[in-house]
């Protein structure tokens, strides 16, 4: 979220202009008829967005006008309370189309947010810089001590005034005014950056005609490539794309080592090309203009700017935790490149080691030293029943039931719609889950929310939110089976929708995920422990075809090779944290090559050839066209919590009551109303300890 007077996130945005207009009625405009308000996705076409966001930024801009208009002397309630509840018409015309701009978009959408990106950044300008709403903000904030807030209404001063402050609303005109300029200039080449990477993606094809060439892969994988490569027109080929469904299957499997270095290579080269696509110019005025903008606004670095309002704080300390684990990591992918060189040697493959290779022959040595290979896996791991496993899971901690509603509409075949309830039967919120890749849908997984929980005077508002992945559909033999990477990913959204879910909040401001970026990975990395613990395994992994559950040989070898290949794993995250931070520590404006810069900080830390960045610079989304710019450091960190927080329900049992609802009423349903670290220690009873981290990834 940008500042915290906007209710919603605007994704960013470029300038051209689509006529959406249209005669008949807007479905966005109109109260939603559906069960519990959901969205008429039928609805709703491309036409009424543009109109919708008008009217809506329209409505927006007169409820702000009348509080700052309003001549009774400015109170909690007749400014932050007020200011809190407006903005739901944007707050829902936003919720529909950003969702779906993500799952489901087109060049049409694509569009769309081109034009409006501008207009809602103007926006979020108008608000930020509006001096009358900020002189009324400020006398009430002046008075907070005087005013007997309770802690909730006391955090939403603190945040809505700071966010202000951090918005320019201090700056001079003319400084304002360069600030608006800067934010416009920085939602369009955002969405542009984004865009372009969708594109590098989509257009990037491995087709195979000989089946020769498909040696070593698996029958799920080749099927689910003939099925790709039917739906493009590729009749009897098999059709490999950088999906990661796709990728990395081919990187495990593939015999032919010239096709694994093909495919890695159109991976990490995605928006290096020096075409229309490119994105080297893209991040160097990214980088240059989040600097100008934190300079403008009183900070050194763009990473000091954003990592006030996080757990870190300050530079020194996201970089003081990165060096504590990266040593150990470091000399651990070592260990674990030597074996790898040394397996390939003892099959006298004749090859140096290489990017290309290390899924290969580390897929090749786990089967060798524990047993145990993916293939022999999946089979266990149908996606409908690791579902079924998290939703148990949340059953058992706290209560609540997930009841399908083919009812409420959906936007895709693929989507489903589930009623959320709670222990006594009340209803909590509408969980949408969209498993499936397609094509048009953005790469990774991730939750959003449609509609945020609040309470707004005697309302209630309830939470609509999603999860979206990109899973392997079923074929037309076999269902949707996931690799042991994918279960944990499946439970990781999950958490971060039950932290939408069950929000209990009073203002929206606050409420579900609206935390510190590096708090926010605590409630899903959580949820993987469960997907992990023998007792659940057993519920959801049994085989598609003969219904056995899984062998507690093979649950014992999966146990085994946790730590397996960790080295590399770490390595090639952290490697990513680091050059986020590197591009946002930046004091001078970008004049060197991305390119140039990039190896200069994978130097810099030691990073050896054999392990690639896990997002080089030109295809780093979360950082360039995401919310994590100087955070993505912040899935370490709350690795720490999450490592630690399961300790606590491994001392007491992994269903214990009294745990779960303390982290339930402590963590999840608190949102942002309080510090994290106070929310963390009434849970825990004490701050994290690192060492749970070190040792779960076999690094101490």
């Amino acid at each position: 979220m940008k500042y915290p007077i906007i209710v919603t996130v605007f994704a960013a945005a470029a300038a051209l202009l689509v006529s959406c207009s249209g005669g008949g009625k807007n479905p966005l405009l109109e109260e939603f008829d559906t069960p519990f308000h959901t969205a008429p996705f039928s609805l709703i076409k491309v036409k009424h967005y543009v109109p919708a966001f008008r009217k809506a930024v329209a409505e927006h801009d007169k409820e702000i006008a009348a509080i700052v208009e309003n001549t009774e002397e400015p109170t909690f309630e007749n400014t932050l309370v007020a200011l809190d509840n407006s903005g739901r018409l944007l707050a829902k015309v936003s919720g529909v189309f950003y969702n779906l701009l993500s799952a489901q978009t087109n060049d049409e959408m694509q569009k769309v947010a081109e034009e409006v990106s501008p207009l809602l950044s103007q926006h979020s300008d108008d608000i930020s810089l509006n001096m009358g709403l900020f002189k009324r903000v400020k006398k009430v904030y002046e008075k907070r001590e005087e005013l007997g807030l309770d802690t909730e209404s006391a955090q939403l001063l603190e945040k809505t005034y700071k966010g202000f402050v951090r918005g320019g609303a201090n700056l001079n005109a003319e400084d304002q005014e360069r600030l608006r300029e800067i934010n416009k200039k920085l939602s369009l080449l955002s969405l542009t950056f984004g865009k372009n990477v969708l594109e590098e993606n989509a257009r990037f094809e491995l087709v195979i005609e000989k089946e020769e060439d498909l040696a070593g892969l698996p029958g799920t994988v080749v099927q689910s490539a003939a099925d790709a490569a039917a739906d493009r027109g590729y009749e009897g080929k098999w059709l490999f794309t950088l999906d990661k469904p796709s990728l990395i299957p081919f990187l495990q499997y593939s015999d032919r080592r010239d096709l694994r270095e093909k495919m890695f290579k159109g991976y990490i080269s995605m928006g290096n090309h020096d075409d229309e696509l490119d994105n080297k110019d893209i991040v160097k005025k990214i980088v240059t203009l989040r600097l100008e903008r934190a300079n403008l606004l009183g900070y050194t670095t763009h990473a000091d700017y954003v990592l006030e309002e996080n757990m870190a704080k300050k530079p020194t300390n996201v970089y003081g935790l990165l060096d504590k684990i990266w040593k150990p990591a470091l000399a651990k992918a070592k260990e674990e490149r030597a074996m790898l060189q040394e397996y390939a040697d003892r099959a006298g493959d004749g090859i140096k080691l290489e990017a290309w290779d290390w899924w290969y022959y580390a897929e090749k040595l786990k089967k060798e030293k524990y047993d145990i290979d993916e293939r022999d896996v999946k089979p266990y791991f149908q996606l409908e029943n690791v579902r079924k496993a998290a939703f148990s899971v949340a059953n058992k901690l706290y209560g609540i039931t997930f009841e399908e509603r083919t009812d409420i509409p959906v936007y895709n075949e693929d989507v489903r719609a589930w009623e959320v309830k709670d222990k006594d039967g009340s209803h909590i919120g509408v969980y949408y889950t969209d498993y499936y890749y397609r094509k048009g849908k953005r790469g990774g997984a991730w939750m959003n929310a449609y509609r945020k929980q609040y309470r707004p005077g005697e309302e209630s508002v309830t939470p609509i939110v999603c999860n979206v992945t990109n899973f392997a559909k079923p074929s037309k033999d076999t269902p949707s089976l996931l690799s042991y990477d994918n279960v944990q990913t499946l439970f990781h959204e999950f958490g971060h929708a039950l932290h939408g879910l069950l929000s209990d909040c009073t203002y929206r401001t606050l409420s579900g995920t609206d935390v510190p970026r590096d708090f926010v990975e605590l409630p899903s990395q959580i949820m993987e422990h469960w997907a992990r613990e023998r007792a659940v395994m057993k519920e959801y992994a049994r085989h598609y075809q003969t219904g056995d559950v899984i062998p507690e040989k093979l649950v014992d070898k999966l146990k085994a090779a946790g730590q397996f290949n960790q080295g590399f794993a770490t390595v090639e995250f952290l490697a990513a944290a680091y050059l986020d931070m590197d591009w946002h520590i930046v004091t001078k404006p970008m004049l060197r090559g991305v390119n140039e810069f990039e190896k200069e900080s994978m130097d810099r830390i030691g990073l050896i050839p054999e392990i690639v960045v896990r997002y080089r610079s030109t295809y780093f989304r979360h950082i360039f066209s995401g919310g994590y710019s100087a955070g993505y450091y912040s899935y370490v960190w709350s690795e720490v919590l999450d490592a630690d927080a399961f300790n606590a329900f491994k001392e007491h049992g992994i269903f214990d009551q009294e745990t779960a609802d303390k982290f339930r009423y402590n963590v999840l349903a608190r949102g942002g109303t309080e510090d994290p670290m106070t929310l963390y220690k009434r849970f825990r009873g004490k701050e994290p300890d690192i060492n749970a981290l070190l040792e779960r990834r076999g690094l101490n």
